[in-house]
């Protein structure tokens, strides 16, 4: 589904960030991206989302790049990024129907998959509302409905507890599974590493724009030659030395 290849990448050809970086992301399966403030974790994604343009390597969605066909490319990719963006002249309810125009979906479909949001983050009182007026976790909750109102064949997502109650972390937990069974390719950001270790079916660890360890935890573990590790241990580990 998402494919990564020799990624190299950052905000100037002369400083790369990120360095040869491989991975892929299949269908129903959750890839956890962790790693230190600086680690490349949020230079990655925007290299594969098109917000900055790889010195080299290339970003795949089943086969196809964003240069051969940007329209195919953005309409299977979903992002939820870390600070809220948003219009402030829009209401909630006119975010998620400017979604559903922007990604052409069924009317009637969108319909029914926004009333379901709504419910599940509980912010049917405030869909006349403007984000201006909302706590941070209310504006991230109009990212995550907008994301899983399209519900992409690959969802990206960016430190996305931040903010959250207990209440919208399970909504947002219960998405995400539910998008997997339905065959959603997920690739997360995330420092809250016991529920990544929980959710994911594997991980990157990022360390200086590199990828040090990789796959399952019990593949990392191998990798490491910790066999008892938590994730935790890993990352510390890794984290804490040189590349």
């Amino acid at each position: 589904m998402l494919q990564v290849e020799n990624l190299s990448g950052g905000y100037a050809r002369s400083h790369p960030v990120i360095h040869n970086i491989s991975f892929e992301v299949q269908p129903s399966e959750m890839v956890g991206l962790i790693g230190l403030n600086g680690a490349g974790k949020s230079t990655t994604i925007k290299n594969i989302l098109g917000l900055l343009h790889p010195h080299q390597g290339t970003v795949q969605i089943n086969g196809k790049t964003l240069e051969q066909d940007p329209t195919d490319f953005r309409s299977k990719i979903s992002y939820i990024p870390e600070i809220p963006q948003f219009y402030e002249e829009l209401t909630l309810d006119e975010h998620l129907q400017l979604t559903t125009k922007a990604y052409r979906l069924d009317p009637q479909v969108a319909k029914q998959r926004k009333e379901d949001l709504l419910e599940a983050f509980r912010m049917k009182k405030a869909r006349k509302w403007f984000p201006g007026t909302f706590s941070k976790g209310m504006q991230q909750k109009i990212m995550i409905m907008s994301a899983f109102l399209v519900q992409p064949s690959v969802l990206i997502i960016d430190e996305p507890f931040v903010g959250l109650d207990p209440l919208a972390i399970q909504a947002l937990l219960d998405l995400l599974q539910s998008g997997k069974n339905q065959g959603m390719a997920i690739l997360m950001s995330t420092h809250i590493l016991e529920m990544a270790e929980k959710y994911c079916d594997r991980f990157l660890l990022l360390h200086e724009g590199h990828i040090q360890l990789h796959g399952s935890l019990t593949e990392m573990r191998k990798q490491a030659n910790r066999p008892h590790a938590t994730l935790e241990d890993l990352f510390i580990e890794t984290a804490g030395s040189d590349t």
